[in-house]
């Protein structure tokens, strides 16, 4: 679908947005498709004072389809404008959709890395060690808006021979004086891992290293991000292939991180154990970028590949799936930690700190002195749970297929919930567990309800105001 395409349908685009209007699940405080189909944020950066986010999307359909980059710009993370799409599939080398990919700033101009894939169909075909190309490209724009030309700067025959087909998501890195591109991908064995390149230049690019577990932890790794946090090296990606180990890896896929040690002089590194980075059903292809304010701030995709679970009420209103709310990263040792962004308390309205808690969109916070069991009961269907250390959150009646997802934890200290009209995200413990996820409930005010054997520090609630979106619908 290139834009000539794209700008022809238009008249199409406006009747699904018509559709969008009378859907009661349309989220408020998260970023949402205009129409279609969302998923994972791309080339994320700050330039000149604007934010850029761009995001996998599918415009006239709900379901997973040709992939555009879609574009929403903000100065605040409160008023957001709705800008054209941004990048499109026009050449041959990304002609069945424009991947995901990252942003890299340098000497006034923005680099923009991303994968092009091409799909053959002349023949039946695996898809795995053959029949797909997976091509690694280049497009540089002075504003964010506009670019010339796009270059090629690897494809499949540039990759390792062991590779697989599925190499892909790249992202740059800096680190004395080099410039290192990092990449997902799957090798012939089916062993998940990710591929470094380095370059002086940013645009020539010789194979340097590769990074895996020393036992095998999945088949693909996607969407990876190395990034620094206070001196220590973190590589977030998405396993796929993890087998579910009491509470952990519930998902089909995985989202989380290694923290790393690395010598990339030497080609040497030390890969530590993987940890979850959220909880929740919904999370997936979280991305990382460093703002002029040097704050490590992730977006990730409020959705996920592949789950036995569905979006149906959204999906028969023509759009599904959001981004999460933005978040700043801290690390403390080995261990990353989540903040919803600091600009996301300008969205709150009213202070209350009656118990009493009936409206639908909301931020919720407990402190808690002590705290042996708790059980908190959300909207009609949403449950928080704590006992023997376990904190559950159940969505059974509300999740059209979601059940439970379950943390342990050694003390329950703090809990920071966001309800959106079909998402509920909770931050536990300042950040150090997240839980992420949809929810359909029957009824939107919160009626909150909390019993058990604990001490509150404190309790406060706020009602949360709409984004704003310029030239959009809200």
């Amino acid at each position: 679908m290139n834009k000539k395409e794209y700008l022809s349908r238009l008249d199409e685009q406006n009747k699904i947005k018509k559709l969008m209007k009378d859907d009661k699940y349309l989220l408020n405080f998260h970023l949402i498709p205009p129409s279609g189909w969302l998923n994972d944020p791309n080339g994320l950066c700050e330039f000149k004072g604007i934010n850029h986010i761009y995001y996998q999307y599918t415009p006239f359909s709900a379901e997973w389809g040709m992939k555009l980059w879609g574009h929403y710009t903000t100065e605040d993370w409160i008023t957001y404008k709705d800008e054209e799409p941004f990048l499109f599939p026009d050449i041959k080398e990304d002609k069945d959709g424009v991947y995901s990919g990252s942003a890299f700033i340098k000497d006034d101009e923005i680099y923009f890395y991303y994968t092009g894939n091409v799909k053959y169909t002349d023949k039946k075909y695996n898809y795995i060690s053959d029949g797909r190309e997976q091509n690694t490209i280049l497009i540089k724009s002075k504003d964010g808006f506009s670019y010339k030309d796009k270059k090629v700067l690897l494809k499949n025959t540039d990759y390792p021979k062991d590779m697989s087909c599925h190499v892909r998501d790249p992202q740059i890195f800096e680190k004395q004086g080099n410039y290192y591109m990092i990449l997902g991908a799957r090798d012939l064995d089916d062993i998940g891992c990710v591929l470094i390149y380095q370059s002086k230049d940013l645009e020539n690019w010789n194979y340097h290293m590769k990074i895996t577990t020393p036992k095998k932890f999945g088949y693909m790794w996607e969407c990876p991000n190395l990034i620094e946090i206070s001196g220590q090296i973190f590589l977030i990606c998405c396993p796929q292939g993890i087998e579910q180990d009491g509470i952990n890896y519930a998902n089909i896929y995985q989202c989380g991180y290694f923290p790393l040690e690395i010598d990339f002089e030497r080609k040497e590194y030390k890969i530590g154990k993987f940890i979850e980075l959220d909880r929740g059903f919904d999370i997936y292809a979280p991305q990382v970028f460093t703002d002029e304010e040097g704050r490590k701030i992730l977006l990730g995709w409020m959705g996920i590949p592949d789950a036995e679970y569905t979006n149906k009420p959204t999906i028969e209103h023509k759009w599904q799936h959001a981004l999460t709310l933005p978040r700043e990263l801290k690390a403390i040792e080995n261990k990353i930690y989540q903040s919803p962004l600091k600009e996301l308390s300008k969205l709150r309205t009213t202070e209350n700190r009656e118990i009493i808690c009936d409206s639908e969109n909301v931020e919720i916070n407990f402190s808690f002195k002590k705290c042996i069991e708790f059980k908190i009961e959300l909207r009609d269907s949403i449950e928080l749970n704590y006992k023997n250390n376990i904190l559950t959150l159940n969505l059974e009646k509300c999740g059209y297929g979601r059940k439970e997802r379950k943390v342990y934890l050694k003390n329950l200290e703090s809990l920071q919930i966001f309800l959106d009209n079909s998402s509920i995200e909770v931050f536990i413990n300042s950040g150090a567990e997240v839980f992420t996820s949809r929810c359909y409930c029957n009824k939107l005010n919160s009626n909150l309800k909390f019993i058990g054997n604990y001490i509150l520090k404190d309790f406060v609630w706020y009602n949360l105001k709409n984004f704003k979106i310029e030239n959009g619908e809200r």
